[in-house]
């Protein structure tokens, strides 16, 4: 349970969800059910795959979803709702069911993530938080693993918090990053909401608050004699690094340890190369390099191909943001709908390049006879394919029948997910399209479908 979720989240959607809704409610038509899919149209330049996460957090917005007293009186004022749709609002509570992927699978374009299937106004009310959740945190934890991927067997730590957009964002970023495979995270919030190992050093101030370096360095040690990392690049990395051997010679006298030496400018390859030559010179072979500073998967890449001596990375602001595809072209589409006798009739969206798959789906992954990903299958839920569906009932009748993994197994999921993904798929820069192979009978419905709404809209 995400006890940072808030409460009050009624009101965290789109107007038109409302307006909509009450179009419905004044049609006689809010025991209607249909079913939605969320998934994402087209994958971003240079992602292969994207790895799930967010589902934590829509059930515990479902679980706590209801419109209270001070809500309806909000919406009541804004003169655009009729009373008896605020009544039916004031006695909401989702009671639908939702299938969907466990955080961390891997998934490809057109697959339904999550699938609702609801009374058409609790389908519809969902859209904004779910869009707005997967989104986030799909597009933070796709970008992390690509930066785990690129460090290999080094660790990587999440420094974004200064600079992530907004408070929430800053804890989901967090909690992507560390399912995707990242160490820990410099958040102290996150870190006690989420279980996260917290991790830090100090900045320059801190260097540049004594008359001389190494008097900061002692200072430091002695607060933390056990557990002192040290920023050897404020004015001068050599002498940073000869100032740190003495704290690190001093400390071992003393019982202690010198943890790290952090650089964060310059020629990462010269200096992370300069600075274990000199640590071991001194006999302080233990003592760790760490890098940070404007850090992503591609500037890791290189600075590993150019035969760069650093043990761990902090990895901030690229990573925080996703700058390289800060967003992921999620929609919320409508793919079947209950008709008055009771029947669901399968649904689509013609519009061009934006065409949409009807019915209620599933997503079906073959393997190989090592649990390597070979193809995955868009089909029918109704349909008895061979492979491993990837959705899993997770809201039955409104109530949360999942069995939610602790936040550590659905970190070792995504790390055997990731694994299993072949390595064509997973590349920086132009990776190959994995194979996502839409079944004969989801193929007829939709030529079948698209065919009998072209006719109808001809029909005068």
């Amino acid at each position: 349970m995400n006890r940072y979720m808030r409460k009050d989240m009624s009101l965290f959607l789109d107007l038109y969800e409302l307006t909509m809704a009450q179009g419905y409610w004044e049609a006689k038509r809010s025991n209607h059910l249909a079913t939605f899919d969320l998934f994402v149209r087209g994958l971003p330049e240079n992602r292969g795959y994207l790895l799930n996460a967010g589902l934590e957090d829509v059930l515990d917005y479902i679980d706590n979803l209801e419109f209270k007293p001070q809500e309806i009186n909000y919406l009541r004022k804004q003169n655009l709702f009729s009373t008896d749709f605020l009544d039916y609002l004031a006695q909401f509570k989702f009671s639908g069911d939702i299938w969907a992927m466990p955080e961390g699978e891997i998934f490809f374009a057109n697959e339904p993530v999550i699938r609702v299937t609801a009374n058409i106004i609790e389908a519809q009310i969902l859209e904004s938080f779910l869009l707005n959740t997967i989104n986030l945190q799909t597009m933070i934890a796709t970008k992390a693993s690509r930066v785990v991927l690129s460090a290999g067997d080094r660790k990587v730590f999440d420094f974004s918090l200064r600079r992530t957009h907004g408070q929430d964002a800053a804890l989901k970023v967090a909690r992507s990053a560390f399912i995707a495979g990242f160490a820990g995270t410099s958040n102290v919030l996150a870190g006690k909401i989420y279980g996260i190992p917290i991790a830090g050093t100090m900045a320059h101030s801190y260097v540049m608050c004594f008359k001389r370096e190494l008097d900061s360095f002692f200072s430091y040690a002695k607060a933390f004699p056990d557990k002192t990392t040290l920023l050897v690049d404020t004015y001068n990395t050599k002498r940073g690094i000869e100032a740190a051997i003495k704290v690190g010679l001093r400390l071992r006298r003393q019982g202690g340890n010198l943890l790290g030496v952090r650089i964060d400018s310059g020629d990462m390859v010269v200096l992370s190369k300069m600075a274990p030559e000199m640590l071991d010179k001194a006999g302080l072979m233990e003592v760790k390099v760490f890098a940070s500073g404007n850090l992503d998967e591609y500037k890791l890449r290189e600075l590993i191909r150019r035969g760069a001596k650093i043990d761990n990375f902090g990895v901030g602001t690229k990573m925080g943001v996703s700058q390289d595809a800060p967003f992921i072209d999620v929609i919320y589409k409508i793919s079947e709908v209950m008709d008055h006798r009771g029947n669901f009739l399968p649904t689509m969206k013609l519009s061009q390049s934006k065409t949409t798959l009807p019915g209620r789906k599933q997503v079906y992954r073959i393997e190989d006879s090592h649990g390597r990903f070979i193809r995955d299958i868009l089909a029918l839920d109704r349909e008895d394919l061979d492979g491993r569906p990837l959705l899993k009932e997770v809201v039955r009748s409104g109530k949360i029948i999942y069995d939610r993994p602790a936040l550590g197994k659905i970190r070792e999921y995504a790390r055997s997910n990731i694994s299993a993904l072949p390595d064509k798929y997973k590349k920086l820069t132009q990776p190959e399209a994995f194979p996502v192979v839409i079944s004969k009978q989801l193929k007829e419905l939709t030529r079948d479908l698209s065919l009998q709404i072209r006719k109808r809209q001809k029909t005068k």
